[in-house]
């Protein structure tokens, strides 16, 4: 009798220890722990230990930290009706562990479907060249639209960001001759700019040298140094007709003094006048 007695008792002592240790709920300091007992909503409990009622309690850990969370590709149609694949990345955490518990059954799914919806609700609503040229401002758009509508489930998005933009090869390379058409224009652009430039100092440098005879003379002495540097055998050296010019008129001169003076060794004919 006494054996089962003690029998008795030691299944008593076993039972109440395991009733103590199933009191007992420990939670790390980046979670939360949502009591219920018999079903009711007791609170968020931790971090750290704490007890609830055994048999008739249910913890439901919530963590706390930032979860990245990749949204699969996206076949996106935009404004212009151009396809793409698209693959974002969603950054979020949970602020109220009890509506993450309560309000949604599964807040990490509920989130992932609300971004890829989101994703190409707003990405069909742009443009292709305002999606390459302004991502910055719709990823802020998507933080901001599905922010409010996680906000029911003590869900906060911080930050929302288009990874990766896949075009279809076709538009790819129409892209390409675009760039390649816009890169043409403006060298033509800066070159007709230049073109214009230099006219002008050109235009200011012939009349400066124009207004004085002996610079363009000491440039064209300066030009010959500078081609006679370079060893060459034969130079071919432009001579202006204004260098030139005087040396012409000396020579018409001397030409017209002479017809109008005869030679002083022709001999004078004697002409008598008749009687």
């Amino acid at each position: 009798m006494n054996l089962f007695a003690m029998f008795v008792f030691g299944v008593i002592v076993a039972l109440l220890v395991w009733v103590a240790f199933s009191a007992i709920r420990v939670v790390q300091q980046y979670e939360r722990g949502v009591v219920f007992v018999l079903g009711r909503l007791i609170g968020a409990k931790g971090p750290g230990l704490f007890f609830v009622p055994p048999l008739i309690s249910r913890v439901s850990k919530v963590d706390l930290r930032i979860i990245t969370l990749t949204v699969p590709p996206q076949e996106v149609i935009t404004r212009d009706n151009v396809t793409i694949k698209v693959t974002a990345v969603l950054y979020f955490y949970v602020v109220d562990p009890i509506a993450a518990i309560v309000n949604v059954m599964d807040f990490n799914q509920a989130t992932t479907q609300i971004g890829q919806t989101t994703l190409r609700n707003v990405l069909g609503q742009s443009e292709l060249d305002e999606l390459l040229a302004q991502r910055n401002k719709v990823n802020r758009d998507l933080q901001t639209i599905i922010d409010e509508q996680t906000e029911g489930w003590g869900v906060k998005v911080t930050a929302v960001e288009i990874k990766d933009i896949e075009l279809p090869v076709t538009m790819q390379r129409a892209m390409a001759k675009q760039a390649e058409a816009e890169r043409e224009k403006r060298a033509k652009v800066i070159h007709a700019q230049g073109e214009l430039q230099a006219s002008t100092q050109l235009a200011q440098a012939a009349e400066i040298l124009g207004s004085q005879p002996a610079a363009l003379q000491l440039r064209y002495l300066q030009t010959l140094t500078e081609v006679a540097v370079e060893k060459n055998s034969t130079i071919i050296f432009p001579l202006p007709i204004d260098l030139i010019e005087p040396m012409l008129k000396m020579t018409h001169q001397k030409a017209d003094v002479a017809v109008r003076e005869p030679p002083n060794d022709v001999p004078l004919k004697e002409f008598s006048l008749p009687h």
